[in-house]
């Protein structure tokens, strides 16, 4: 692949044996760790933009396939994608590389275990960080998120569940709605991942209508490969991406969706209750219309509980690490600079001279 940065592959297993969870790992072995957890649908190939630049500068970079995915464990196991069994593959991950605790990045899904890590495990996290999906929403089920939904956008009697109504076809048909997306994986995977244009107006998300209409989109099956423009990942990035997609399918990825009460009890249970007093940045992303954070209430549950809470925001879609990689990079780095020095390559507990000064 493209890249003068060496990326390694490893195996952690876990479960009496059971289970592993593959990864890919960058940078100096001793650099300060960070975790990338992508969400639905991607792989850890798909961080190869963080793991490049952040192994460049010296951390210890890593990214896993999540369980569901690629070269990880994945069985047509309901039971294996509450966030309780993913928190517990999380904390096999760190196990892994002999480290007890990490700075964890999160987009999506992955947003929301990287939340539930910081709700179980407050101690193992030095600082969180989100994209698209605030922490304290999608890893407390329902009763998480539902009740931030935009009301004058999305009217309780023409769209109860508002902009999250496809998480509800998850519910009502499981076997159904993964069918749909398994008629052309290629074909959904490029349709899906095209760049998001600037929003011209504020209007209710495709995503609002899924059940009424049948499927994503309103189409019988996901538009062929050739229908669509280039994909916002690099080929090779792609390429791997697609290929680890139509090796799993989307269901055990799709079956993230179908814990929302055992999440619920998971994580409203955690002794921390929820509160973070760790350094926390989300990134909002502009453009996203389904994880929309900037003129709706999404966004508040976090800011009540984080007491060290930074917030920017990218003009990009839901993928927007894709999208924006440099800005994203950019925001990362400054937060971590800024907020948890000691997580920089190149700290010093004694400080650095500078012109005859030191600097703490």
């Amino acid at each position: 692949m493209a890249g003068t940065i060496k990326i390694t592959e490893h195996d952690a297993v876990y479960a009496g044996g059971d289970k592993k969870i593959h990864y890919l790992a960058a940078g100096p072995v001793s650099g300060p760790l960070i975790l990338f957890i992508h969400g639905w649908p991607g792989t850890a190939i798909t961080w190869r933009a963080q793991l490049d630049a952040c192994a460049g500068l010296g951390f210890r970079a890593i990214a896993p396939d999540m369980p569901g995915y690629g070269k990880s464990t994945a069985r047509r196991v309901l039971d294996d994608y509450s966030q309780e069994a993913l928190v517990e593959g999380m904390i096999a991950l760190l196990g892994d590389t002999g480290r007890d605790a990490a700075v964890w990045v999160g987009h999506d899904w992955g947003a929301g275990v990287t939340s539930s890590v910081a709700t179980q495990h407050p101690e193992v996290v030095k600082a969180l960080i989100n994209i698209a999906v605030p922490f304290h929403t999608i890893e407390r089920g329902w009763k998480g998120f539902l009740p931030l939904v935009d009301r004058e956008l999305y009217p309780v009697d023409e769209y109860e569940f508002g902009q999250w109504d496809y998480m509800k076809k998850y519910e009502e048909s499981f076997e159904e709605a993964v069918a749909w997306f398994e008629q052309d994986v290629a074909g959904f995977c490029k349709a899906g991942l095209q760049r998001t244009p600037v929003p011209t107006s504020r209007a209710p998300s495709r995503t609002a209508t899924v059940r009424k209409e049948g499927g994503w989109w309103g189409h019988a099956k996901p538009p062929p490969v050739e229908a669509t423009g280039p994909p916002v990942l690099p080929p090779d990035v792609y390429d791997s991406f697609v290929a680890d997609m139509q090796k799993t399918g989307f269901w055990p990825g799709s079956a993230y969706y179908m814990h929302h009460e055992r999440n619920a009890e998971y994580n409203g249970k955690a002794a921390s209750g929820g509160r973070l007093t760790q350094p926390v940045l989300f990134i909002h992303a502009a453009w996203d219309l389904v994880c929309e954070t900037k003129t709706s209430r999404l966004a508040e549950p976090m800011r009540q509980v984080c007491s060290n809470l930074t917030e920017v925001t990218v003009e990009a879609g839901h993928f927007a690490q894709y999208e924006k990689p440099g800005e994203i990079n950019a925001a990362l780095f400054r937060f971590l600079v800024e907020e948890l020095p000691t997580e920089w390559p190149g700290y010093w507990d004694t400080g650095y001279v500078k012109k005859g000064k030191t600097v703490a």
